[in-house]
């Protein structure tokens, strides 16, 4: 086998603050591979930085009283520890604001220029005069042109799904001051990707780079044919001051738009790892090329990008294209994976179903559960996934623990009889082994493809089938006399030697654990071609030390903030059934604390029993806000479900989604109580209608 060079990415982190469970999936994909590729002898370069340069750094920055430096400094900090935490294997992990970024990207901008591919055009934008500023589209709101509904950002509707400019927003206003902006001109460069050379080129570069059938699929929706024609149009490459960015050279008061110098921060981040001869001295790669040899068009080098789906449309047309026509290197493929769920949820902060990685360290989690869980769950598709708690759980401690670590705790015991001495039969080659040939060549396969769920499926067959041989051996009746302890300790002595095949094929996974499995049998660092290797004869292992523990579902609860199922009480952390009660004073509060309650009329359009809750029912509200919230209420003593239904109450609207045993609730009902029995659920006068505010 040939050795190769790779050179790898994964997509930016934004740097206005810490990693999200997006990102940390994305790593530990690219790291899987990274590492595997390791194991197999090849050089792998494998580089990231944080994306740190547009108009929301800026007003962040400016929002903290902080400069943007000082900004993506601290952020950059926070996820230099994260992914080192999460035993990513990042070569060199850089900046985009950095000297290397800002003569690489007006090096390609000049290229792109000189190619006749960027021409200035005066455009009309949207102007914040308080702010002084032109306001990107995620800084303007306003009611959508489509549906009509309130408060819709200037690019896209969260109701309808339409997408549309900003200036085609009703009564627009500026998020940042809440006056209404006015239309100015201003004049803007653009990049040609509409150009005929330019998607021949793309429809040339797409058709023979190897990308997933779904991103072919939507490339070639956007690309056209010689008959329907491209849907390209040409992108405006520059933003104007005030911005925190990279100036363009020949073109005062103007900064390259941030997705302009973000993909050329990988070619940044590689340069610095070079420059600072970083390249050179890492054990495993001794690069003696400087950078520009090491990207040279006739480099042998293999450049691969792994991203979201989010923003294929950046990394198959705009990163290629300006490659191409700067006279660079191109890709030599991009791998797109989905979004990850939580119980079949997409992410939200504001409805409490996200999953934060620092949250999961603080609670104690062992990293590698969630390597493992992530592999065993990803593939080589443009697919979401979920993170269901249950399965979680189960995954972990019924692979990894029950099945994996039982080999060589369960072994190992056995083993100390002997002075932690191996031994091996005569007929050690054809009684049980796994094929460590045959696994090592199938598996690497399922790595080198991104089948990493296949993978982790074939491996977890193998450490079947050893447990089986021990269970059938029986090595704890055979210890119990002389005559047969031998044999025990030779059984004992295959597991473990399958044990450590099992380990190696895991080690792209859990790199942690096979570091601790490689000092348990007193061996050095293996590798792929360690696997039909044995253990031999005579070979003394240390003493088993615990490699692996079990999740504890307490920490799944706390992970997620789960509460139980909660008593009739006022629940001020949110969901549930608030109860006025007949208590003595309460401290009292003033008009303004009373109005941050945002008290909606709610009509119940659904109710039902929580199983396994004995408190607890579930209810569906229309607030008259376009969608349904799901309110957990400990009314069920009081109320039987089908009597609720159409029921109007009066809930809290505004208060924070609260992680429950049973799910997430969204808010809370009001209801009465005293010293007496009974729960009232509160009720308006007839011609209250859903949505309505109470004052």
């Amino acid at each position: 086998m040939s050795r190769r060079t790779l050179f790898v990415t994964t997509a930016l982190p934004y740097a206005n603050g810490p990693f999200h469970i997006g990102h940390i999936m994305e790593y530990i994909q690219a790291d899987i591979w990274v590492r595997f590729q390791r194991l197999q002898g090849h050089t792998v370069h494998f580089v990231g930085a944080d994306d740190t340069h547009g108009a929301p750094i800026m007003l962040r920055a400016e929002a903290d009283s902080i400069t943007p430096e000082e900004l993506i400094g601290r952020v950059a900090e926070s996820h230099q520890r994260d992914y080192a935490r999460f035993h990513l294997s990042f070569d060199n992990w850089y900046t985009t604001h950095s000297p290397e970024n800002i003569d690489l990207s007006q090096s390609i901008y000049r290229g792109l220029k000189d190619a006749g591919l960027v021409y200035a055009k005066a455009i009309e934008q949207f102007y914040d005069p308080v702010k002084g500023m032109f306001l990107p589209d995620r800084y303007i709101k306003g009611e959508c042109p489509k549906c009509g509904t309130k408060d819709q950002y200037g690019d896209a509707c969260e109701n309808c799904g339409s997408t549309y400019a900003p200036t085609d927003l009703k009564n627009p206003y500026s998020v940042l001051t809440g006056v209404k902006p006015e239309l100015r001109r201003s004049e803007h460069l653009f990049f040609r990707l509409s150009d005929p050379k330019v998607v021949a080129f793309l429809r040339e570069w797409t058709t023979a780079t190897p990308l997933q059938p779904e991103v072919k699929n939507k490339i070639a929706e956007w690309l056209g044919d010689d008959e329907t024609g491209s849907k390209l149009s040409d992108w405006d490459i520059s933003r104007d001051a005030p911005y925190f960015g990279i100036e363009i050279p020949d073109a005062p008061g103007k900064y390259f738009y941030v997705w302009l110098d973000a993909p050329i921060g990988y070619l940044a981040s590689l340069k610095n790892y070079f420059d600072t001869g970083k390249a050179r001295a890492n054990p495993t790669a001794r690069e003696t090329r400087t950078f520009e040899e090491f990207v040279a068009l006739d480099s042998e080098v293999e450049q691969y990008h792994f991203i979201g789906k989010d923003i294929v449309y950046f990394h198959t047309l705009f990163w290629p294209a300006m490659l191409k026509f700067a006279g660079r290197k191109l890709p030599t493929n991009v791998f797109v994976h989905g979004f990850i769920q939580v119980s079949g949820e997409k992410m939200s902060k504001s409805r409490g179903t996200g999953l934060s990685p620092q949250r999961y360290l603080e609670v104690g989690m062992n990293p590698e559960w969630l390597r493992y869980y992530i592999a065993a769950k990803l593939n080589d598709r443009v697919e979401d996934f979920d993170f269901t708690p249950d399965d979680f759980v189960a995954r972990v401690n019924s692979d990894l623990v029950g099945k994996l670590v039982n080999i060589a705790a369960r072994s190992a015991r056995f083993i100390a009889q002997s002075g932690n001495k191996l031994e091996r039969g005569q007929d050690f080659e054809v009684r049980h082994r796994i094929s460590a040939s045959a696994a090592g060549e199938l598996i690497g396969q399922y790595y080198d493809r991104r089948e990493f769920g296949r993978a982790i499926r074939e491996i977890m067959v193998l450490a079947d089938q050893t447990n089986e041989y021990y269970d059938r051996m029986k090595p704890w009746e055979l210890a119990r006399e002389p005559g047969t302890l031998p044999r025990a300790i030779e059984v004992c002595s295959e597991c473990l030697d399958d044990f450590r095949i099992l380990t190696i094929l895991l080690k792209p996974v859990l790199p942690e654990l096979a570091r601790g499995v490689e000092s348990f049998l007193n061996i050095g660092a293996q590798s792929w071609v360690d696997l039909p290797r044995h253990l031999p004869a005579g070979h003394v292992i240390n003493a088993y030390a615990h490699l692996m523990s079990r999740v504890d579902p307490k920490q799944i609860d706390a992970l997620f903030d789960i509460v139980p199922d909660p008593s009739p009480q006022p629940s001020p952390s949110g969901g549930g059934v608030g109860a006025a009660t007949t208590v003595g004073p309460v401290a009292t509060i003033s008009i303004d604390d009373f109005s941050k309650v945002d008290l909606r009329i709610a009509k119940i359009v659904n109710a039902e029993h929580v199983d396994g809750a004995d408190k607890l029912l579930k209810l569906t509200l229309d607030v008259g806000d376009d969608r349904h919230r799901t309110v957990f209420a400990g009314i069920k003593s009081a109320y039987k479900p089908e009597d609720l239904i159409g029921r109007l109450t009066p809930m809290v609207a505004n208060l924070a989604p609260r992680k429950m045993k049973f799910g997430v609730s969204e808010g809370m009902v009001l209801a009465a109580s005293g010293d007496g029995s009974g729960i009232f659920l509160l009720a308006p006068d007839s011609g209250a209608t859903p949505g309505m505010r109470v004052k």
